[in-house]
């Protein structure tokens, strides 16, 4: 297949600069990284804002702009709930809620908060399966990185993920989390100025966004792709095949709640946060932008719908066919609109969405690995200098073992089923068990070991039970009819119910801490610090408030 467009000078020398900015970067902040805490949690120095963009931006890799631009093309603007429901309500739950544990106990890790509630055990099934998760998620983002290069400009696939994966190797084991952050906080803005040329001239060809809408209905014949809400009484009226259900439970409780309070990788860029309130207000400024993200990552999906002048299908069947996949519409739509200079620009935004991705899983892999696997199991009693250099040697570990993962991603129509495929097995259950121990007292050591195992363990089980018959989707995602993503949701639901109804009867068969062991750890037991002697406008619970009522608006906009 030959290359889409050919990169002029100016092009070339804007994506050159970004990546000499990017390792002065690591460099200047190598001597400010040599202690633990300024290694792994960036010194614990970070304001709300620096904190709630990293934290914003580490998670703004490809599976965002790759990922979601693929499943708004194939599934429609249902894909928006993974912005909306499935992430605002368990960001401001994270601020509100869990922070203050997560914070107060001055744990390095979620596995390193288990350890405090659970003991030893859990946090090594934790820490075990979130290393594996996060290899396997590094390998999307240099999948995705590659998989432009080659389709916008004909480069070498095997060149692409060599040269984005070195890149992030130096600049994170140089300067670790901090080194991160700031790169991530740059990539923000970078991967904005970028992404909205698409969705900007886009919407100016197709009429606006009702004209969009009424080109979507006349090529596929169906309003079912233009609306987020009211297809989904029907398993059978909407593209995804899935109920409310579904939506509501299995992504915005289980999988949406599991992701954004215990997925390491988020909850480290708050955990650097200078101060308790500054930790609360990260994740709440993270969701006010959160929510106008789909402006640049869904609507691609939805424009390639209504303007290209052929169907993409799945990533095997393309292959076979010498046609283009769901993978590819955003590449797709940026050859279609940028030229000279804004070619540049927009190339260096996906690649520093896909560096950025990459660098919080390696940095957060860094952290779990050294802190929660390394140190656990065989070195306990070593220096502070030691762990550091840990910390950089399994940096560039992390990157070399993920390098690996990228060629599973292409086993995969869409890059988002693999992804909500991970989070059912790995995250779903950990949800649970964290969710547990803040606010049950009663949640023993075992409870909390069993309840976890049994819930990943479950899940995985019912994943092999459809790839061997794939009649049993029927029972897993309660419709014959459903679809890869729909199962992944229903998946996510069963796996946390496994592990929350383990958890609490093996509790109630074994003896519980008692609760002068768990100050700092569970509601109850623990004395949050009072805000009421800050100003209304400083309080988190009041932006909390503010992004609630907007996020309730555009779900009714969109309905």
């Amino acid at each position: 297949m030959t290359h889409l467009i050919a990169l002029s000078p100016l092009d070339m020398a804007i994506i050159c600069i970004y990546f000499a900015f990017v390792l002065y970067i690591g460099y200047y902040l190598k001597e400010s990284s040599s202690t633990g805490d300024d290694f792994f949690l960036a010194g614990r120095e970070m304001t709300a804002w620096i904190a709630g963009l990293s934290f914003l931006s580490a998670n703004l890799g490809s599976l965002e702009l790759m990922g979601w631009a693929a499943a708004a093309y194939q599934y429609g603007i249902l894909s928006v709930h993974w912005y909306w429901i499935g992430a605002i309500p368990a960001m401001l739950f994270l601020g509100i809620v869990m922070m203050p544990f997560y914070y107060i106990s001055k744990t390095h890790s979620v596995p390193g908060y288990l350890q405090l509630r659970f003991g030893e055990p859990s946090r090594l099934l934790s820490a075990v399966t979130f290393a594996f998760m996060t290899v396997l998620m590094s390998g999307i983002n240099m999948y995705s990185m590659a998989l432009v290069m080659k389709v916008v400009l004909g480069w070498d696939i095997n060149f692409s993920i060599w040269v984005s994966s070195i890149t992030v190797a130096i600049y994170v084991a140089l300067g670790g989390l901090r080194s991160a952050i700031f790169n991530e906080v740059l990539q923000f803005f970078l991967i904005w100025f970028g992404a909205m040329l698409i969705p900007i001239l886009g919407l100016i060809e197709s009429g606006g966004f009702a004209g969009l809408k009424a080109k979507i209905i006349a090529n596929l014949g169906s309003d079912s792709y233009t609306h987020a809400w009211s297809t989904l009484g029907s398993f059978n009226d909407n593209p995804m095949g899935i109920h409310w259900t579904g939506i509501v439970l299995g992504l915005g409780w289980v999988i949406s709640f599991g992701y954004w309070t215990t997925d390491f990788l988020v909850v480290q860029r708050v955990l650097a946060a200078k101060d308790l309130r500054s930790a609360k207000m990260a994740p709440i400024i993270g969701a006010a932008f959160k929510m106008m993200v789909p402006f640049i990552v869904i609507l691609p999906g939805l424009l390639g719908l209504a303007l290209l002048p052929f169907k993409l299908t799945g990533e095997a069947e393309a292959v076979a066919t010498g046609g283009h996949s769901y993978n590819e519409v955003l590449p797709l739509m940026l050859a279609r609109y940028c030229g000279p200079g804004l070619m540049g620009l927009g190339i260096t935004a996906l690649i520093a969405g896909f560096m950025s991705g990459m660098a919080g899983n390696v940095s957060a892999f860094a952290t779990v690995w050294t802190y929660d696997i390394y140190r656990a199991i065989w070195k306990k009693d070593a220096t502070d200098a030691h762990y550091v250099s840990m910390g950089r040697w399994c940096t560039i570990l992390g990157v070399l073992v993920s390098i690996g993962t990228a060629y599973l991603v292409m086993q995969f129509q869409s890059i988002m089923d693999y992804v909500q495929a991970l989070f059912s097995f790995f995250i779903a259950p950990l949800f649970g068990t964290v969710l547990l121990g803040m606010l049950w007292k009663r949640a023993t050591p075992a409870g909390g070991f069993w309840g976890l195992l049994s819930g990943t363990v479950g899940s995985i089980a019912m994943w092999a039970w459809v790839k061997a018959d794939p009649s049993a989707i029927r029972y897993i995602a309660l419709s014959s009819n459903a679809k890869d993503m729909a199962e992944n949701m229903y998946r996510g639901l069963w796996s946390w119910i496994i592990c929350v109804a383990v958890t609490v009867i093996v509790s109630y068969m074994t003896k519980p801490k008692p609760e002068s062991e768990l100050k700092g750890l569970v509601y109850g037991c623990t004395d949050i610090p009072s805000e009421e002697h800050v100003p209304l406008l400083q309080k988190p619970a009041f932006w909390a408030v503010a992004v609630s009522l907007v996020f309730f608006a555009l779900n009714i906009i969109f309905w």
